[in-house]
């Protein structure tokens, strides 16, 4: 008889699994009773709550009509709707969505589709990629790749291509030592540099804007994601905004390259995409990109596909969510979610057990002062079964407590789960 090997999972330091038997809302439920807060959105999926009505009738209604069919050479009205869905908030350049399964995926079919481009256009010496430090994409090679090393990445290393990388804006552990009160962005002048040396090979900078999720919930300055844009801009290089995490009004706007009034050349979607029922992934490129794969050599094609791609239920979905932003005050909930994190936030930092604190809309992030700093830190180990025992699912990134809850939080429920981040505060 098999058994389930899960994701990210030591049974030799890990609590026993727990088995949930429905969702509803901002709770999860296990087998034996329990009810669980989501306080992580179920790994940053979930954005108006489990089993949302309209999302699942949406679902229902479309395995009534069609599971699935190819998209290549054949097409369905719920793929052509999302499409033409998407086109209306994201970006005004971005004009061209190539559908994927999942996170990892869209990220590969952005770095394909920027080494391609160039290839077409004449420049097939511009194949490198940038990526920033503290990065992190996806566990396919090719994200593994343009993510920083790591746990994640270790075992692998013989496996993945060579990446220039580029300083991150970690304002706590500043990678050139300025304070951020005195700052001029300076750590961003080091991708400048890069580009301004490799612009005749650099195909794409690839980088999670204003917060790299994975790696530590790392909140950047806007002006660090615009003088990329700018950078990339002068050298003539293609910038890749993936906005998998932070995509669907994770940070206050739809999208962060919004909240920065940036527009990137290729836009990487998953998890909240479908709120997160189910999964889809999906790659937003320029009509220039596009164009340059059009034409009558057969190598101008751009030869990636997925079995699933462009799901019929999973573009139902999709529809279903971006629907809901439109008649449910799904801003408002993301304003009252990001002032309550405001809120705590505050009254933590004086606390020495902090090392520091990270807010973006409904992301925030307190960093325990730690020695072991980093996803392998014993401040996760001890802390994930303390949050289980009171009725809270978060899981800290190491020594990094994180809080991305689905947007149907009540503030009661949001309250709870910061106190019980402050009484984890008081036990160290």
């Amino acid at each position: 008889m098999s058994e389930l090997w899960l994701p990210f999972y030591q049974p030799a330091q890990d609590p026993a699994p727990l088995r949930i038997a429905r969702g509803e809302g901002a709770y999860l439920y296990t087998e034996d009773g329990r009810r669980l807060v989501d306080a992580i959105s179920s790994w940053w999926t979930n954005l108006h709550g489990h089993n949302h009505p309209k999302i699942m009738a949406a679902i229902r209604e479309q395995t009534e009509r069609l599971d699935h069919v190819l998209l290549a050479g054949f097409t369905h009205e719920p793929a052509e709707r999302l499409a033409h869905g998407l086109g209306r908030v994201l970006p005004k350049n971005l004009t061209r969505i190539f559908f994927s399964d999942d996170g990892s995926t869209a990220v590969e079919v952005a770095l394909k589709m920027a080494v391609q481009y160039w290839r077409n256009a004449g420049r097939p010496e511009k194949r490198r990629i940038v990526a920033l430090e503290n990065g992190y994409h996806g566990d396919t090679v090719g994200a593994m790749s343009v993510g920083d090393d790591s746990v994640f990445t270790e075992a692998f290393g013989a496996m993945l291509f060579p990446v220039e990388r580029a300083h991150s804006a970690y304002c706590y552990r500043c990678p050139v030592g300025r304070k951020r009160e005195s700052c001029q962005i300076d750590c961003a002048d080091h991708l400048n540099e890069i580009l301004e040396r490799g612009k005749e090979e650099i195909a794409a900078v690839i980088l999670e804007p204003l917060v790299q999720g994975a790696n530590g919930m790392i909140v950047h300055p806007v002006e660090f994601l615009r003088k990329a844009r700018e950078a990339c801009s002068r050298h003539d290089v293609l910038l890749i905004a993936d906005e998998v995490f932070t995509g669907f009004g994770r940070t206050g706007k739809m999208f962060a390259c919004e909240v920065a009034g940036v527009e990137p050349d290729l836009m990487c979607l998953s998890k909240g995409i479908t709120g997160g029922a189910i999964a889809l992934g999906a790659t937003a490129a320029t009509e220039r990109i596009y164009e340059a794969f059009l034409g009558a050599d057969p190598d101008r094609t751009f030869y990636h596909g997925h079995s699933f791609t462009g799901n019929p239920i999973a573009c139902a979905a999709a529809n279903a969510s971006l629907e809901i932003f439109q008649t449910e005050p799904v801003f408002e909930r993301i304003e009252t979610i990001a002032a309550i994190h405001r809120e705590r936030l505050a009254a933590l930092r004086a606390h020495p057990a902090v090392g520091d604190t990270r807010q973006l809309g409904t992301i925030a992030a307190v960093e325990i002062a730690a020695e072991d700093a980093g996803y392998t830190s014993a401040v996760r180990t001890s802390l994930y079964p303390f949050f289980l025992e009171r009725g809270i699912l978060l899981r800290p990134l190491g020594n990094v407590i994180y809080l991305v809850p689905p947007y149907a939080i009540s503030p009661e429920d949001l309250h709870l789960v910061w106190d019980a981040i402050a009484a984890a505060l008081i036990s160290r």
